[in-house]
């Protein structure tokens, strides 16, 4: 197995430049390996949606995650805060709070039985008896958390899934490698995420995701699911999980739009002992912070990731993150990126649009592009001419990518940094490290054309 480097920042740096996509997917299974207690299965099946029945059929995933030893208490999990949440996050709420055990997952992509017009928990909870009836659980589906992404309002395919998709991926579990599941739960996702660590214990974190469009989560992910074999109770896991979250995954935005069936899952076969409570921390924090840069990079249509860092912000923490997604959910900004055209302009409208609507006064802010100030004491601090236009221009095109390739190239960044006067507004303290993409024509013929 192949040890991965904890990193303390956002930047995705235990990730190869690649070449192509045979070559990202071969580091990939080098850092794959399950922690001990679980196995995946996956399998696809066919289905007619009942909404629009004149689509035909349609291609539908089913994967499931298993604890082999049993069930377990030590589990946690965020959820969106979206007010039209999908069935599965109903189930999933009301599981964590009574605080009862867990002993799989199962996930499907293709339709996130959201809002649908016949019983969405019915249909989930159908799907959660047929999986653990195929894996021989006394307890039944409620030890099962289900989990839905896909195109929002149709009725879930529950009889297709419970008794033909389910079941095949249950006879495919195996225990050797994360890639499977990560691949399996894709919808517009353009490749697959797993990072993970492992521990000076031997215990191991493995996480995967899935998410591409729709991303601005509020205490949650689009859709993953962190495993570990190390024994760490259920009041811990909570703990570090929410607090991983809120530092990695709700500090990224691709579109600004947060999803219905938002869930991350951190789960624990509690197999290996772990005296380093610190470590297991850093180790999670690590894994979301890693998953929530692919989950940018491979945005769908995205051609460069955006790096925002606010240091001492007037204001909390969130505050600050609230000032990040401001800047890289500007359409104008982003626009601006995707042409490699560093028009500085548009970074300073989008912030001092946020600090006038807070009534926060932005005297002494420092601005920089790519390292270079481009802005300080309430002015434009660029003489030089062309050469410091193409100095600029220079740092947003190494940070490109083709806005349709299967694989991430590369792991940099347009580098936006954000300063803030101590002076300012009586005093800072809020600090915030966000993500977000370019905005393509990739995207929208993309989100045109997503329910066929």
């Amino acid at each position: 197995t192949t040890t991965t480097t904890t990193t303390t920042t956002l930047l995705a740096t235990n990730v190869p430049e690649c070449s192509s996509k045979q070559e990202y997917e071969a580091h990939l299974d080098t850092i794959g390996a399950l922690p001990k207690g679980f196995a995946t299965g996956t399998a696809k099946g066919t289905f007619v949606p009942e909404d629009v029945p004149s689509m035909g059929e349609l291609n539908v995933e089913g994967t499931v995650i298993h604890l082999t030893q049993g069930p377990t208490d030590s589990w946690a999990a965020t959820f969106t805060k979206n007010k039209f949440p999908g069935a599965p996050i109903l189930i999933g709420k009301s599981m964590l709070a009574s605080g009862g055990p867990l002993q799989a997952i199962a996930i499907n992509n293709k339709v996130s039985n959201v809002c649908s017009g016949g019983d969405g928990v019915a249909d989930s909870k159908r799907v959660c008896d047929a999986v653990a009836e195929a894996l021989g659980i006394d307890k039944g589906g409620s030890v099962v958390l289900p989990s839905s992404t896909g195109v929002i309002g149709w009725r879930l395919p529950a009889q297709v899934l419970a008794r033909d998709v389910f079941p095949r991926a249950v006879a495919s579990l195996q225990s050797e490698s994360a890639v499977y599941a990560a691949k399996s739960i894709m919808t517009t996702d353009r490749y697959p995420k797993v990072r993970s660590v492992e521990l000076s214990s031997g215990a191991r974190i493995v996480g995967i995701a899935k998410g591409a469009g729709m991303i601005e989560p509020n205490m949650a992910t689009m859709l993953s699911y962190i495993m570990t074999d190390a024994i760490v109770s259920k009041e811990t896991l909570q703990s570090i999980l929410s607090e991983a979250v809120d530092q990695s995954f709700n500090s990224i935005s691709v579109d600004g739009d947060e999803s219905t069936s938002d869930t991350a899952v951190l789960v624990s076969s509690n197999m290996v002992e772990t005296p380093d409570a610190d470590e297991f921390k850093a180790g999670v924090l690590d894994v979301c912070r890693g998953l929530a840069g692919d989950l940018v990079r491979n945005g769908e249509g995205t051609g460069h990731v955006i790096r925002v860092e606010i240091n001492n912000y007037p204001g909390t923490d969130y505050e600050a993150r609230s000032l990040g997604r401001k800047i890289v959910n500007s359409p104008l900004f982003k626009c601006a990126i995707k042409g490699n055209d560093p028009n500085t302009g548009r970074l300073a409208s989008a912030i001092g649009s946020f600090m006038g609507r807070l009534q926060h006064d932005p005297v002494g802010t420092t601005l920089t592009l790519g390292g270079r100030t481009i802005f300080s004491d309430g002015k434009f601090v660029l003489d030089g001419g062309d050469e410091v236009e193409d100095e600029l221009s220079n740092h947003i095109k190494q940070a490109e990518f083709g806005d349709r390739e299967d694989f991430p190239r590369h792991q940099r960044y347009v580098q936006v940094g954000v300063e803030f006067s101590s002076s300012s507004d009586g005093g800072g303290g809020g600090n915030a490290i966000v993500l977000g993409s370019d905005l393509s024509a990739e995207y929208v013929s993309i989100n045109a054309d997503y329910r066929s």
